[in-house]
């Protein structure tokens, strides 16, 4: 692994690390800086440059000397942010312009003289780890991961975790609008010539394809913003073919002008937009992919994700997030696990599809305590719904959601989107969950030993909450009622016990 060190306090570096990975793309060069969980980091800082190294180099077989400038500016300014920022490893990455063009190697000259040395991807080893990437962020995903780059596309079949067949094609975005001069038919024998040869045609019937890639990304913004999806979280959104095909005809007409007025389209890839619409549909097409799903993870992570030993890769990147984010924001650390442990015997008939959600709503409780007290529902709300969370789809987002804002003294209301994303017997449950949290938070004031003490059970008949000794003194008049709350959601009487 080619790395670069800085050093920081010792102290400091031993408790809360920084990495960061420098991604010399064919259309991008980025720089993000890591902090936290190994499993799943927080990102620190993210900063790209729209480079468009690849541009050139179908056509000339060189990098044009004007996006060699931008690069080296680039690369110099990351160098300096990552010692600036103190950060302890930067692992730099080059992948399809770097890697075809004949003058790659003055890039990777001017990287060795900042003090980068710069891993040079083959097209294997960019669709495994782009795989890794999807992996990490969709441990049960099973499919084929579509990586579209400004110089190459990676396709990679993933299943039970693992990375299987891969391959690489010269079909980066960069490259398209010269294959689709022809006219539409010539593009898509060209393409699926490719797909046949490389044994690809067919391969993904009645499997997802997953989307890596920021032209695809862009995609499904406009996707979203034309179906007024109502949650601007673009990890697991789908599209079906009849969609992608509905996009390919809005480019088709659409003025630039329109696209760069819709929220979170970024204006660098609208150049793209109909490129990659039109190379995703043929793709669906060759592959007979039953739907797409778009990966927020891609290489970036499959970098981090390939670099960690096989007991933290087996952690839930959903409940490692969480729990940092309850350390981080709420009062005590250990009090997430405790109250999910204490409420888990109400719901022992959960799958472990829903055990997880209360879980994570669980470590999430005391998020919203520094918040103004007429806000904190809504705080657990946007935290459930807006943050930056892996492993989970809208609608458990919004049960998540659903529980922290019941939790928090929201009641028995479910906010928008709330409803727009789930069911009402998903939102029913997560109440209870959330009421749930409430008592045992209040019975305990966010401490662990009433936790540890004391016990709440379902005998079909009441809500039964045991207390020995000092801590019946704990039973307030608040305690009951919030006792009381649960036991009428869930159909049952209140009984305290000795």
């Amino acid at each position: 692994m080619a790395t670069l060190f800085f050093r920081r306090p010792r102290a400091e570096a031993e408790s809360d690390p920084r990495t960061a990975i420098i991604d010399i793309g064919s259309n991008s060069i980025r720089l993000v800086v890591y902090q936290g969980p190994a499993r799943l980091p927080a990102i620190l800082f993210n900063e790209k440059v729209m480079a468009g190294l690849g541009r050139g180099v179908g056509a000339t077989g060189a990098i044009e000397p004007n996006a060699l400038k931008i690069a080296r500016m680039a690369l110099a300014r990351f160098a300096a942010v990552a010692r600036e920022m103190e950060v302890e490893q930067v692992r730099t990455v080059a992948t399809a312009a770097v890697r075809d063009a004949s003058n790659g190697g003055e890039l990777l000259a001017d990287a060795r003289a900042l003090g980068l040395t710069v891993e040079l991807l083959s097209g294997e080893q960019e669709a495994t780890i782009a795989g890794l990437g999807v992996i990490s962020a969709i441990p049960d995903a099973d499919g084929i991961v579509g990586d579209l780059g400004g110089g190459s596309l990676e396709l990679v079949r993933i299943r039970n975790g693992a990375v299987g067949a891969r391959a690489s094609f010269p079909l980066g975005v960069l490259r398209l609008a010269a294959l689709k001069a022809d006219g539409p038919r010539r593009f898509d024998r060209v393409v699926g010539k490719m797909i046949a040869a490389s044994g690809w045609e067919g391969v993904g019937k009645g499997l997802p394809l997953y989307l890596v890639g920021g032209s695809w990304r862009a995609l499904a913004r406009l996707d979203m913003h034309q179906v007024g999806y109502p949650l601007p979280i673009i990890h697991q959104y789908e599209m079906t073919p009849m969609a992608v095909a509905r996009l390919g005809r809005t480019l088709s007409h659409v003025a630039k002008g329109k696209l760069r007025a819709i929220p979170n389209l970024s204006s660098a890839r609208i150049p793209t937009l109909r490129d990659a619409g039109a190379l995703l549909s043929v793709l669906l097409r060759h592959l007979d992919a039953r739907t797409t799903v778009t990966s927020a993870f891609g290489l970036r992570e499959g970098l981090l994700y390939g670099a960690l030993d096989d007991e933290t890769r087996a952690l839930d990147p959903l409940i490692e997030a969480a729990r940092d984010e309850g350390r981080r924001l709420g009062r005590f650390a250990e009090h997430g696990d405790l109250l999910d442990t204490w409420i888990a015997p109400l719901f022992a008939d959960e799958a472990a599809t829903l055990q997880r959600l209360r879980h994570a709503a669980c470590l999430l409780a005391d998020v919203g305590w520094r918040a103004n007290p007429e806000f904190r529902a809504e705080r657990g709300v946007e935290i459930a719904l807006h943050g930056n969370w892996v492993a989970i789809d809208a609608a458990g987002r919004a049960q998540v959601a659903q529980a922290l804002f019941t939790s928090l003294g929201g009641g028995l209301t479910s906010p928008p989107p709330i409803p727009d994303l789930t069911g009402a017997p998903e939102m029913r449950r997560a109440m209870g969950w959330g009421l749930a949290m409430r008592l045992g938070q209040r019975l305990s004031g966010g401490l662990a030993g009433p936790l540890q003490r004391s016990r709440i059970d379902d005998d079909g008949q009441a809500i039964v909450l045991t207390l020995s000794g000092a801590d019946r003194a704990l039973y307030s008049e608040a305690v009951e009622r919030r006792h009381k709350a649960l036991a009428a959601l869930l159909g049952r009487g209140a009984v305290v016990r000795g």
